[in-house]
């Protein structure tokens, strides 16, 4: 059994924290997995300021994992470096690379709009269109040119049982979007995510404006997506990260400290830093 890294604890933050670029802890685990993102010595800059160091990590096909860490240490920035979201801010600058498949994410001939119809993205605040319910749904494969009602329609009923949602709108697919609750709101974002038959299901913080039962549906859906999406979401709550992922990485100011299964970085970490998170002692 692997036991927790002698260092006096605080140690790596205080190095990170002095600017030092720490190498990540990955547990061994990561190497059966197959992934379908990796991640290559990423790096960001907003301006001259840097945000995220020498991220290396991969993404294991069809299973959930889950970026945690204290406010302000790039657990968002990362994850929409995934879908090229931090181009649409000027100042943004990088080097690293990302490969989704066996393709380069920021390769120069890369179409970012084609990169990004690869990928389904749930924000922090629903957001659903001005439309209606199955417009939502199908807006991806519409602006894609999909004219054939049957086609839109098996698609929008998959994607509303996918989200756990069909049952509940079944009779008022042409009601609008906007008088749903905000618990279904955020599921038929899901909804439309997923229409597109995405391979990386990118959610930032998509229960944090969520009442608790909300927020009990929108996990038990994450779970029921497991192994047909591969999901890469960020969490400020790291009880839902225990819950719902299958891994976890824990980061530090722009840093990935230790990343491994949700199960053993919870209970058994490597790292006494990643403890004194987790337990509260730190953060």
């Amino acid at each position: 059994m692997p036991t927790i890294e002698s260092r006096t604890a605080g140690d790596r933050l205080t190095r990170i924290a002095r600017g030092e670029v720490v190498s990540t802890t990955i547990h061994p685990e990561l190497a059966h997995e197959e992934a379908v993102l990796d991640v290559q010595g990423f790096n960001l800059w907003y301006g001259e300021t840097q945000a995220i160091f020498d991220v290396s990590m991969s993404i294991p096909q069809g299973k959930v994992t889950a970026l945690i860490g204290p406010s302000g240490c790039g657990k968002s920035t990362l994850l929409r470096s995934v879908n090229r979201m931090n181009d649409l801010i000027e100042t943004v600058s990088i080097s690293g690379d990302m490969k989704l498949g066996p393709d380069s994410i920021y390769g120069k001939s890369v179409d970012v709009i084609e990169l990004r119809r690869r990928m389904g993205m749930v924000f922090q605040k629903s957001n659903p269109f001005p439309m209606s319910i199955r417009e939502n749904v199908v807006y991806a494969l519409k602006i894609n040119g999909e004219r054939n009602r049957a086609v839109l329609d098996e698609v929008c009923e998959k994607a509303l049982r996918g989200a756990a949602l069909w049952d509940e709108v079944k009779d008022r697919l042409d009601e609008s979007g906007l008088s749903m609750s905000g618990g279904q709101q955020q599921r038929l974002c899901i909804a439309r995510a997923i229409a597109a038959e995405p391979e990386v299901l990118l959610m930032d913080e998509p229960c944090s404006a969520l009442d608790p039962i909300a927020t009990s549906r929108v996990e038990e859906l994450i779970l029921r997506l497991r192994g047909d999406y591969t999901v890469l979401m960020v969490t400020h709550n790291m009880q839902q990260a225990s819950r719902v992922s299958d891994f976890t990485a824990f980061m530090y100011l722009g840093q990935v400290v230790e990343y491994g299964p949700t199960a053993r970085l919870f209970t058994n970490p490597l790292l006494k830093e990643t403890e004194d998170y987790i337990t509260g002692r730190f953060g």
